[in-house]
């Protein structure tokens, strides 16, 4: 820097880059050390990051400084194989980048340009240039290919927090010129990162334009390890294996499903129709569909018809749409203790069961409750403490990561009933994505 100021400039220059006024010294060098030894630790960080934006570092020194910032802030995970998706999946539209200015902008500040590579003429070329000539010097793109960008880019290997920086750099508005191409773009992009639980989700609006942020999708941490459902009762269990969690129901199996494979990315219906087929040994698809939907719906509570209403709904909404979509589990047991709560006393859990269970990619999960008076009334009286138990539940799951719907059993009722939970889930499931995720159409 101080070659690039006379003496008496260096004033100017320290006011720009955020440093005190230096004093005097016999050397431009000594008085810039001495206005940065000056600076308070606290307001090293914002320096460095005004020189970054003030374009004073080169992309090599910039990377290295960012890397540091950015050490200890939190970043949404998104794994190289679904970054290999993503680009796949950019693959299908039919731009990916529109505006050749902005998007050099975008890259030299995000990557670090020192190598050069061989064209199909044999000759030397940047990576820069590459871009240009593959994505914006032939019109149709028909050479276009995202998955050969990001492997000459590094964009498989960029570090959490810079992969975020260019991802929502490629759906701004100035690299995409206008908000149909920024949504056609977010969503093939949310298409993929939805299964691992993320999305890039509008934050605010600039000049008229939306601005999306890669944020992480809500979800319960872990994968299920014990689906326990279906149960008409208490089930009577004991762990067989602690250190394996493998779990021995003792009372009649006949009255509670354990589900015993591994839920890896969501649970759909056809893959609890598959488990369900072996476990019965039912050799015909269609038997082992009825079978299962019988027993599920013998599990419900013989005095909730609104569960009853909202279970049959389901199915009839998206018929034979139904396979590709997530299992609708009904009585699934959240918490299970051997204790009552008489005994248990004021450390008992809430909400033992939940009505209706979905577990979605990404480890997303949707818990639907059907609540009649009992759960905010004792007899035909208000009981505050019975809501106030109520809500204090619902509060437990959505902390602890669940995404709860509750309904009045006095709306599921009639035809108004069906039309409710018709209408609800096709809006749960686009406003959700579900239906990308799970390669089905709910518009029809």
């Amino acid at each position: 820097m101080k070659d690039d100021v006379t003496d008496s400039l260096i004033p100017r220059l320290c006011d720009r880059i955020g440093l005190p006024a230096p004093g005097a010294a016999i050397s431009k060098r000594e008085r810039l050390y001495a206005a940065f030894d000056a600076l308070p630790d606290d307001r090293v960080p914002g320096f460095a990051q005004r020189l970054i934006n003030l374009g004073m570092l080169t992309s090599q020194v910039r990377n290295s400084v960012q890397d540091v910032l950015w050490a200890n802030l939190p970043c949404v995970e998104v794994s190289k194989r679904h970054r290999r998706e993503l680009a796949r999946a950019l693959n299908k539209l039919d731009r990916i980048f529109r505006n050749w200015e902005h998007t050099e902008a975008l890259l030299r500040a995000v990557f670090v340009f020192d190598t050069s590579l061989t064209d199909f003429l044999g000759s030397k070329v940047g990576e820069l240039e590459w871009v240009h000539r593959h994505f914006f010097a032939f019109s149709d793109e028909a050479d276009a290919d995202a998955e050969q960008m990001f492997e000459i880019l590094g964009v498989f290997d960029l570090s959490s927090n810079r992969f975020q920086v260019f991802i929502e750099g490629m759906v701004a508005a100035d690299v995409q010129v206008d908000a149909d191409a920024q949504v056609e773009v977010v969503e093939a992009c949310n298409e993929v990162l939805s299964t691992c639980g993320a999305e890039l989700r509008q934050a605010r609006e600039e000049h008229g334009y939306p601005v999306f942020e890669l944020v992480p999708l809500r979800s319960a941490q872990g994968r299920p390890k014990t689906l326990i459902f279906a149960s008409r009762d208490k089930p009577d269990l004991r762990f067989q294996d602690v250190l394996n969690n493998e779990v021995e129901i003792l009372s009649d199996p006949s009255n509670v499903l354990v589900y015993d494979r591994p839920i890896i990315d969501g649970l759909r219906w056809r893959d609890l129709q598959a488990w369900w087929a072996e476990r019965e040994r039912i050799a015909e698809a269609n038997n082992a569909k009825v079978d299962l939907y019988r027993r599920l719906k013998s599990s419900l509570p013989l005095n909730s018809p609104p569960q009853l209403l909202f279970f049959e709904t389901f199915f009839k909404t998206f018929g034979a749409d139904v396979p590709s979509l997530p299992a609708l589990l009904p009585e699934v047991w959240l918490h299970w203790d051997p204790k009552t709560i008489h005994q248990r006393g004021e450390l008992a859990f809430l909400n033992h069961r939940m009505d209706f269970l979905m577990l979605l990619p990404g480890g997303r999960r949707f818990v639907f409750e059907v609540d009649g008076k009992q759960h905010y009334a004792v007899g035909d009286l208000a009981e505050p403490r019975e809501y106030a138990r109520l809500a204090a539940g619902t509060r437990d799951l959505q902390l602890a990561g669940y995404e709860v719907y509750r309904f009045g059993g006095s709306e599921l009722v009639g035809r108004h009933g069906q039309e409710l939970v018709s209408t609800f889930f096709r809006m749960l499931f686009e406003v959700h994505r579900v239906t990308s995720k799970f390669s089905m159409n709910v518009e029809r």
